[in-house]
């Protein structure tokens, strides 16, 4: 496995804890879709995967390594990005800037150029935008500028927290063709998006949190045909009795 969570316990400062007893293992190369109520410790997680939260029991191993007593930064360099909910962009920096800042720890500025071209190639709209800041962006674009950000470092595996959150239907599916993208590319994908459906149908694996724990998990596909599933966490609308329309 590339990334194990083997039995994590972990909260905030003196209150409960919010994960409890959690344990989940992800492959390279595939992507993961991980979904639950709120409250549930879908964002709690992935901070203590990325290192923003050290877990009170358990660890975190990347290739075989345990990882959950680094520090955000060093969890960084060993190849794992983390996209959080507010994007934390440089407002006042251009795009360009933004990108450059991705790769601050490359010694190389002429590779660190090369690599953000090659995010333009996937985000043609940043080119064009390349010399505006980044708070004169939209909300779409900005999700866009912050997940080039992260690819600047070409992480082995990226983490998303609700990258379509607040965005329009037809944005929010650009977002999410663009991670397919970087599937094809080879990165390994875990997101935690509100939009349940829509983070299923991306990913080849579904990971279903409630109060803490692993509620369950599977293929994607097979979340999204579980009929306990769809009524408890995907919102499945009940046909109308007795011929009644909407």
């Amino acid at each position: 496995m590339l990334l194990e969570v083997q039995n994590v316990h972990a909260g905030y400062g003196a209150g409960p804890s919010i994960l409890q007893g959690l344990s989940m293992a992800v492959e390279k190369g595939q992507s993961y879709c991980i979904i639950g109520p709120n409250g549930a410790g879908k964002s709690t997680l992935l901070k203590v995967i990325c290192g923003l939260l050290h877990p009170r029991q358990g660890q975190v191993l990347f290739k075989g390594n345990p990882i959950h007593t680094l520090r955000t930064d060093q969890i960084l360099m060993q190849g794992i990005s983390f996209v959080p909910q507010d994007r934390s962009l440089f407002p006042d920096m251009t795009v360009r800037e933004n990108l450059r800042m991705g790769g601050y720890i490359l010694k190389d500025r002429k590779e660190v150029e090369r690599r953000i071209d090659a995010v333009y190639e996937l985000f043609p709209l940043l080119k064009e935008r390349g010399n505006q800041l980044a708070k004169t962006l939209s909300g779409g674009q900005q999700q866009m500028l912050a997940i080039g950000r992260s690819m600047v470092l070409r992480p082995e595996i990226i983490m998303l927290d609700e990258p379509s959150l607040g965005l329009a239907p037809k944005i929010a599916r650009q977002i999410f063709d663009s991670i397919q993208f970087l599937k094809q590319g080879g990165m390994t994908v875990l997101l935690v998006e509100q939009n349940a459906r829509l983070g299923l149908k991306s990913a080849d694996w579904g990971f279903v949190l409630d109060l803490g724990k692993m509620s369950f998990d599977g293929p994607a596909d097979s979340i999204l045909a579980d009929e306990r599933i769809q009524e408890l966490y995907l919102g499945r609308q009940k046909p109308p009795r007795g011929g009644e329309t909407a």
